[in-house]
């Protein structure tokens, strides 16, 4: 499968280009520099470009049969409304209908959309807003990219992630639509794995799981 890949240079995006490798798939990734990518394979072509450039996205996904989107704001970010996620996720959507690529995979945060109920509710209206104010403004901006994901019309998966820790792969984790089993982390490599195995498993097509370990 050939598959494009936004975000890769990233914490998670790093772990997920390596995984989408390492199953033997062909990949592309649109990055700011190459020299961000220290991955070599035969298997990776790599473009220069910024996400918000409908060009650049266009190049990124033709011929390809999925994409992935692992984007994100660079660590914690500045704490500053963002719209970022939503108007990258915004021209990626509209490149694949344009081309006709169907299978969209898409990270996103346990706490946007429905998910928000998932959590407890000090943690939501209190601890939050007042003292995680650089993790309101991601969620904010994944409320915006949610429902472009959504009513794309493609098939598409929306990963809602916790807390990502750098540990060793478990091999287990707890897929959940409604919230049971949730717990507050999830190890890199184990996300990595999912993401990258929603490119050929349909469970959770047109479905939002949130996942941990």
């Amino acid at each position: 499968m050939k598959v494009a890949i936004f975000g890769a240079t990233g914490f998670s995006g790093r772990a997920i280009l390596s995984e989408t490798l390492s199953q033997q798939h062909q990949v592309v990734a649109l990055v700011r520099s190459t020299s961000a990518v220290t991955i070599q394979s035969e298997r990776l072509t790599l473009i220069e470009g910024s996400v918000l450039d409908s060009r650049a996205v266009a190049r990124v996904v033709s011929g390809c049969d999925a994409v992935i989107q692992c984007l994100g704001v660079g660590g914690k970010g500045n704490s500053k409304p963002t719209t970022f996620l939503s108007d990258a996720t915004r021209i990626i959507v509209d490149e694949m209908t344009s081309q006709g690529i169907p299978r969209l995979i898409v990270m996103s945060n346990v706490g946007a959309g429905d998910s928000a109920a998932f959590q407890p509710w000090v943690f939501s209206r209190v601890i939050m807003p007042l003292f995680m104010k650089w993790l309101k403004v991601i969620i904010d901006d994944k409320n915006r990219m949610e429902p472009i994901v959504m009513s794309s019309g493609l098939d598409w998966t929306l990963v809602r992630c916790p807390n990502i820790v750098d540990k060793e792969k478990t091999n287990h984790i707890n897929a959940t639509v409604d919230g049971r089993g949730l717990k507050l982390s999830v190890t890199l490599p184990d996300m990595a794995a999912f993401m990258v195995r929603q490119l050929t498993d349909s469970t959770f097509s047109h479905k939002a799981p949130c996942i941990s370990n």
